[in-house]
């Protein structure tokens, strides 16, 4: 029984280094041909492997396509939770949340994925799933450390719902605009006007985020 049990371990942990190799091929394939243009065979091609191979773990291209954009939320929502609950003042993890909402340059993989992902969303109803799963966990994110930091005294804001939509709202159209139009806004910038808007949320002085 140890034997046969210890066997099936193993085949499920190939499978399961399998499905991941898979999934990070498939997140290479989209960065570089867009969702709309990424075929099973490039991303077999990406890794060496036949299509059958990959159907045998994904039955479809939009099973193959969702599992990867979780896996990539799955990761986003691990280090949100970290930055979110970690140590320092309310406005310390505030601008670590708002940090890693920015990329860190036009070029950023996770930024590229989800534009990319907002606009297959439009006529794909399982990547709007994700998307709209995304959005939520950041809005849940900023709402978090909003009210943490009421509770604490160090923020004055009566609706950090609220104040979460708009902070997310402006940063999401302030990145695309900084992602498409390089010599228009610059990432110092960009983190001025997050700093800024986020500062008159919570009622406290821009000063009092680090520089």
């Amino acid at each position: 029984m140890r034997r046969a049990d210890s066997a099936r371990g193993s085949r499920a942990d190939q499978a399961d280094q399998r499905r991941a190799e898979l999934l990070e091929a498939t997140r290479r394939v989209v960065l570089e041909r867009g969702l709309a243009n990424t075929r099973v065979a490039d991303i077999a091609k990406a890794v060496n492997v036949s299509g059958g191979l990959i159907h045998y773990h994904f039955a479809t291209k939009d099973e193959l396509i969702t599992a990867m954009l979780r896996a990539t939320l799955d990761i986003e929502s691990a280090r949100l939770d970290q930055l979110v609950t970690g140590e320092g003042s309310a406005a310390e993890r505030l601008d670590r949340v708002l940090r890693f909402y920015i990329p860190q340059s036009r070029s950023d993989q996770s930024w590229l994925l989800w534009i990319d992902a907002w606009n297959a969303a439009l006529r794909e109803s399982a990547v709007r799933q994700i998307v709209l799963e995304l959005e939520t966990t950041w809005l849940r994110a900023l709402e978090q450390v909003i009210s943490a930091g009421v509770a604490e005294g160090d923020f004055t804001c009566e609706d950090p719902a609220g104040a979460a939509e708009r902070i997310d709202a402006m940063l999401d159209g302030l990145i695309i605009r900084y992602t498409l139009h390089p010599s228009v806004l610059s990432r110092g910038r960009l983190l001025e006007h997050a700093h800024m808007a986020a500062a008159r949320e919570v009622g406290i002085s821009p000063d009092a985020f680090s520089g």
